[in-house]
C-alpha cells in the first residue's frame, strides 16, 4: 500500500512551501490547506493515507481533525505539527490516534525518517488486512465446514449470530466432529480475528502441569521453573482461547477458571500480581457435563458459565447426507496435498460409506478417503480400495438404524431451540415420541386394546389411560 498522495494543513505559507518541495522531489503528490476546514474537505472528498497537520491553524484545529479523520479512515497515518514543545500537546497528539509528534523547527531528514517508517507501517497494515481477508475466507461457512443437513444448516445460523460477540460457547459431540474447526469459525467471523485463537487439550496435559500451561508460571515457582513462563491466557490476549475436553479438567482448576471468567484476570503460578486478561472463552468436550455434575466431578455454576450458547455438533451417521460433499471435498484436498489425480467414487463405493457406521466420524472418514486415494490403482475409488469398511450391524439398507434417526431428528430439533429454558424437556420429547407409536400399534391390531397393551408391554389400564392424556384419536375401522 504505497504513500502517493500526502495531505499538507498548515496556516503558514513557508512551511507549506517548503513542505511541498521537499515531498514533491520525493515523488509525492501534496495537496495544501490553510486551514483546518479547508483540509477536512479534502480529506473527505479524497482520502489520504497521510496527513501531516498543523496542531494550530484557523478553524478546525489538528486535533480535532485528528480524531475526525482517523473515524473516517481508521488506517489512515496523521503526523502532527506544532511550534509547541509542551507534555500536553504530545500526549494528547498520541491518546487520539497520531502516528507521529515533531516540533517546528524541524529537520527535514527527521521527517523523511518518519515518513519511511509509515510507509513500512502501512505495508504492514496492508498485508495484515491481506491476511484476515485470506483467513475469513478460508474459515467461512461454506468453504471450511462441509455439510447441508438440516442438522448443519441449524449449527451454521448459530455460529453466524454468536461469532461476532464475546459470549461464551461450549461445543459438544463425539470425538472427530469437528469441534475445533467450529471454534475457529467462531473466532475467525469474530472481531477478534486479528488477534490470537490459542487451542489446548485439556486431557493432554498432565493434571500437575495444566495449572502452568494455562496461568503460566514465576522463575522458582516449582522445580523445573527456571524463568517466568507465560500461560495460555496470556498468549491468547486480545484472543479466543479454545479448551478442548473442558470435562477432563481437574476440579480445582475449575474453581480457578470459573474466577477468571468472573473477574477477567489471573495469577501465575508462584505469584502474587494478578494480570488482566482480555479473552473470549470457547470450550469443547465430548463428555456429558450434566451427568458429570450429578457425579461431583463437573462444577454446575462453571457449566453455566460456559454453557451461555451451545453447539452441539451430530455425529457423522447422524448426518449422512453430508457424506457425499464431506468425500469429494476430501478427495480434493488429497489431490492438492498429495499429488494425485483421483476424479471421484463410484455409486457403488458410495453406497459403502453412507452405510458404513463412522465410529471416529468426519476425521474418520478423512483418512480413509487419504488411505484410499493414495493405494489407489485408477482415479475412480471402488469398494476394493475401502476393504477395512464394513456395514454395522444396525445398518438398515440405507445405512440408518432407527435410533440414528431419531437422534439425528432430536439433533436438529434441539439445535432451534434454548435447553436451558426448559424444564420439562424429557416428558416432552416422551409424549412425542409414545404418541406416534401408540397410535400405529392401535393401527395394527385394529382397535384392539388388549392385545396392543400386550404388544407395547404395558398394562390395558395404562394403555387406556395413554390415550386419553395423549390425545391419541382411535378410528374405528
Amino acid at each position: 500500500m504505497p504513500i502517493n498522495r500526502i495531505l499538507v494543513a498548515d496556516d503558514e505559507e513557508s512551511i507549506r512551501w517548503v513542505l511541498s518541495k521537499a515531498l514533491e522531489k520525493k515523488g509525492f503528490t501534496v495537496d495544501l490547506a490553510t486551514n483546518g476546514d479547508q483540509a477536512q474537505g479534502l480529506f473527505e472528498r479524497n482520502g489520504y493515507d497521510l496527513a501531516i497537520l498543523d496542531i494550530k491553524m484557523p478553524g478546525k484545529t489538528g486535533l480535532e481533525l485528528l480524531q475526525h479523520f482517523r473515524e473516517l479512515r481508521p488506517n489512515s497515518l496523521v503526523i502532527i505539527m506544532t511550534a509547541e514543545s509542551s507534555m500536553e500537546n504530545a500526549v494528547a497528539a498520541m491518546k487520539l490516534g497520531a502516528y507521529d509528534y515533531i516540533t517546528k523547527p524541524f529537520d527535514l531528514n527527521v521527517l523523511d525518517a518518519i515518513i519511511i517508517k509509515a510507509q513500512k507501517a502501512l505495508d504492514i497494515t496492508g498485508e495484515v488486512h491481506r491476511l484476515k481477508t485470506e483467513i475469513q475466507a478460508q474459515y467461512r461457512l461454506d468453504h471450511s465446514i462441509i455439510g447441508s443437513s438440516s442438522a448443519m444448516q441449524q449449527i451454521y445460523k448459530i455460529i453466524g449470530k454468536a461469532a461476532p460477540s464475546d459470549v461464551t460457547v461450549s461445543i459438544t459431540g463425539e470425538s472427530g466432529t469437528g469441534k475445533e474447526l467450529i471454534a475457529r469459525a467462531l473466532h475467525y467471523n469474530s472481531q477478534r480475528i486479528g488477534k490470537p485463537f490459542i487451542a489446548i487439550n485439556c486431557a493432554a496435559i498432565p493434571r500437575e502441569l495444566l495449572e502452568s500451561e494455562l496461568f503460566g508460571h514465576e522463575k522458582g515457582s516449582f522445580t523445573g521453573a527456571t524463568e517466568r513462563r507465560l500461560g495460555k491466557f496470556e498468549q491468547a490476549q486480545g484472543g479466543t482461547l479454545f479448551l478442548d475436553e473442558i470435562g477432563d479438567m481437574p476440579h480445582e482448576l475449575q474453581t480457578k477458571l470459573l474466577r477468571v471468567l468472573q473477574e477477567k484476570e489471573i495469577t501465575r503460578t508462584g505469584g502474587n500480581a494478578t494480570i488482566q486478561v482480555d479473552v473470549r472463552i470457547i470450550a469443547a468436550t465430548n463428555q456429558d457435563l450434566l451427568e458429570k455434575i450429578k457425579q461431583n466431578e463437573f462444577r454446575e455454576d462453571l457449566y453455566y458459565r460456559l454453557n451461555v450458547v451451545p453447539i452441539v455438533l451430530p455425529a457423522l451417521r447422524h448426518r449422512k447426507e453430508d457424506i457425499h460433499d464431506l468425500t469429494h471435498f476430501f478427495i480434493n484436498k488429497a489431490n492438492e496435498e498429495l499429488g494425485l489425480k483421483i476424479k471421484g467414487c463410484c455409486e457403488e463405493t458410495m453406497k459403502l460409506l453412507r452405510t458404513y457406521h463412522w465410529p471416529g466420524n468426519i476425521r474418520e472418514l478423512e483418512n480413509t478417503i487419504f488411505r484410499a486415494t493414495l493405494l489407489a490403482s485408477d482415479q475412480i475409488l471402488a469398494p476394493a480400495d475401502f476393504t477395512d469398511l464394513t456395514p454395522g450391524p444396525d445398518s438398515s439398507e440405507n445405512g440408518t438404524s432407527l435410533e440414528d434417526l431419531i437422534t439425528g431428528k432430536l439433533n436438529a430439533s434441539l439445535a432451534q431451540i434454548d435447553v436451558n429454558e426448559l424444564d420439562d424437556l424429557y416428558d416432552m420429547v416422551l409424549q412425542q415420541m409414545e404418541r406416534p407409536l401408540i397410535k400405529i400399534v392401535l393401527l395394527k391390531t385394529r382397535n384392539n386394546q388388549v392385545r396392543a397393551a400386550e404388544i407395547l408391554g404395558i398394562n390395558r389400564n395404562t394403555l387406556r389411560k395413554k390415550i386419553q392424556t395423549l390425545g391419541v384419536d382411535i378410528k374405528k375401522g
